[in-house]
């Protein structure tokens, strides 16, 4: 440990094992986190250039824990050196804008800047996932409504023969030998048994799997623009699409959502954003 600065020169002590360690006003200002005139303040005792005896017993610890001092000795030479300042020189002395290193002010400001411009990215993303959330769940209710008021309209129908297993498949239009199925549940153990062991898909036309692990919104068109699927659907829900190809796909809740292509399993990872997975089979 280097010896004590005297007691009756801080500053020249204090300079003195400066210079003793080949240090220069701006290096010790740069580590200190001062300004160099901050450090030449203290260094000619000029207390009165520095804004108040908190500030000069806090920059003499540090500078002396710096210079390998101990900070006790000198900072109980220049105790006596500060007094109870009156109301009025308190007042004029913070009223004063308080010194800041220049590198200092400039991080301050590259960081301010970087703050608001990534609030206003979230902003934004934030504003997107809920037009998109929002719009998938009106049009959810709008489709719900107009099934409901369709099977209002029906004449009830008596039937007298047993009624077969119910199955829930829509059909899409042909378009020349390609086919489009869409099944809604997963086959009865009957229909399992009845089903060939390997599905048979025409050459150039997708087969696609969607297995919902959770309530999840499912979007899914053809080549030609013509929407296959467009419905939010619920846990444990299953979809087959066979058509031809690309195809573009809008998963909401794309994290518990599991789609195989062609018997092969698609990752929704790298297509998602927000929750929301875009992407398209080619």
């Amino acid at each position: 440990m280097t010896e004590p600065v005297m007691s009756e020169s801080i500053g020249a002590g204090l300079k003195a094992a400066r210079e003793a360690r080949a240090l220069s006003i701006s290096e010790v200002a740069q580590q200190l986190k001062f300004a160099p005139r901050q450090i030449e303040a203290l260094e000619q005792e000029r207390f009165d250039l520095l804004p108040g005896g908190t500030f000069v017993r806090g920059m003499v610890r540090s500078y002396a824990r710096l210079l390998k001092l101990e900070p006790e000795p000198l900072l109980e030479a220049i105790a006596d050196r500060f007094q109870a300042p009156d109301a009025n020189n308190l007042a004029a002395r913070y009223s004063q804008p308080v010194p800041f290193s220049d590198s200092a002010r400039r991080s301050t400001f590259v960081y301010l800047g970087v703050s608001l411009a990534v609030l206003g990215l979230g902003s934004v993303i934030a504003y997107q996932w809920y037009r998109e959330h929002n719009a998938s769940t009106q049009l959810a209710a709008k489709r719900a409504a107009e099934k409901r008021a369709v099977a209002g309209a029906k004449p009830a129908v008596v039937a007298s023969a047993p009624r077969a297993q119910p199955k829930t498949i829509e059909e899409a239009p042909r378009a020349e030998a390609a086919a489009v199925k869409v099944a809604t549940e997963r086959p009865s153990p009957v229909e399992k048994a009845a089903a060939p062991s390997v599905a048979k898909v025409p050459a150039g036309v997708h087969r696609l799997v969607i297995r919902c692990e959770e309530e999840a919104w499912i979007e899914v068109k053809d080549s030609n623009e013509r929407m296959l699927v467009s419905s939010l659907n619920p846990k444990g829900a299953e979809r087959v699409v066979q058509a031809r190809g690309p195809l573009t796909l809008v998963i909401g809740n794309a994290h518990h959502v599991r789609i195989t292509h062609n018997d092969r399993p698609v990752d929704l990872v790298p297509h998602t954003k927000l929750a929301i997975a875009r992407f398209t089979l080619p």
